[in-house]
């Protein structure tokens, strides 16, 4: 059997997992240049990348610090969603009772909208971090409680009974069968939870906030400052792909063996 040919330096970096998207951003943007050329949309309404990079460059340490406070109301919101949906998740999946009454309030709970909400949460907190992790909390949780719910539901009985045959007790069955088996599940649901977890911090600092890339937003939007609005959205953006970069990253080192994983272990070996 004839072995493959070996791959060049340029196509593996072609191959490479940031290549392509790269080269598609910079499609975007070169698109988004001619647009603005072509039809000659005026600067008060789409400023051009160049206006946007420019921004970046000149303002770059004070977006980096108006990101920390984002960046910190997004973490704690993530972690509390995924310290309490977890758990929340388990109770839903075994227990019919605890279903029947949890499960319908959560998705209806889904339907209000967060933006609305949001005031009550200055009034009640004040204008510091909290209203920020609560908001950015209220957008993870959902996606990690149906993501984990479906993954506990999803755990093959007949694991569960050969288990409990071989005298396993119920953390025992827990911790070899179906927490392993609810994994993919759960990852799924948290790389969902922390791009959203950005949104909900971005909207605390909407509505009331002295500090943050929201806070920068509302006012580059009040002085109809669109180059530096969409710098920090550009800064939204990296942060989103970060942190859904990191999530990715614990999902590899956890569980190596499943099937979403093989193609890297086979490179790797």
């Amino acid at each position: 059997m004839a072995e493959p040919k070996p791959q060049n330096a340029v196509s593996k970096l072609l191959n490479a997992a940031w290549v392509r998207p790269f080269l598609f951003l910079v499609f975007i943007v070169v698109a988004w240049d001619l647009a603005i050329r072509i039809f000659r949309i005026p600067a008060y309404q789409i400023p051009s990348p160049l206006d946007v990079v420019a921004v970046l460059r000149t303002e770059w340490p004070e977006l980096l610090r108006q990101s920390w406070p984002t960046t910190y109301a997004t973490v704690c919101g993530f972690l509390l969603s995924a310290l309490f949906g977890i758990p929340v998740a388990m109770l839903i999946a075994g227990s019919k009772t605890v279903e029947s009454y949890v499960y319908p309030l959560l998705v209806f709970s889904q339907s209000v909208p967060k933006i609305a909400i949001a005031p009550l949460f200055v009034v009640w907190f004040g204008f510091g971090i909290i209203p920020k992790v609560i908001s950015a909390f209220l957008l993870g949780f959902f996606p990690v409680v149906v993501s984990a719910v479906q993954g506990f539901k999803s755990v093959d009985p007949d694991m569960v009974d050969l288990a409990r045959a071989m005298q396993g007790s119920r953390f025992q069955v827990f911790r070899a069968v179906n927490l392993p088996h609810a994994l993919p599940a759960i990852f799924s649901g948290l790389k969902v939870s922390v791009t959203l977890a950005v949104v909900g911090a971005v909207v605390g600092e909407f509505v009331g906030s002295n500090s943050g890339i929201g806070y920068v937003m509302q006012r580059s939007i009040g002085t109809f400052d669109l180059p530096t609005m969409f710098a920090a959205l550009v800064i939204l953006a990296l942060l989103g792909v970060v942190l859904f970069w990191i999530v990715d990253r614990i999902e590899k080192l956890v569980i190596p063996w499943h099937v979403s994983q093989r193609e890297d272990v086979i490179f790797a070996s």
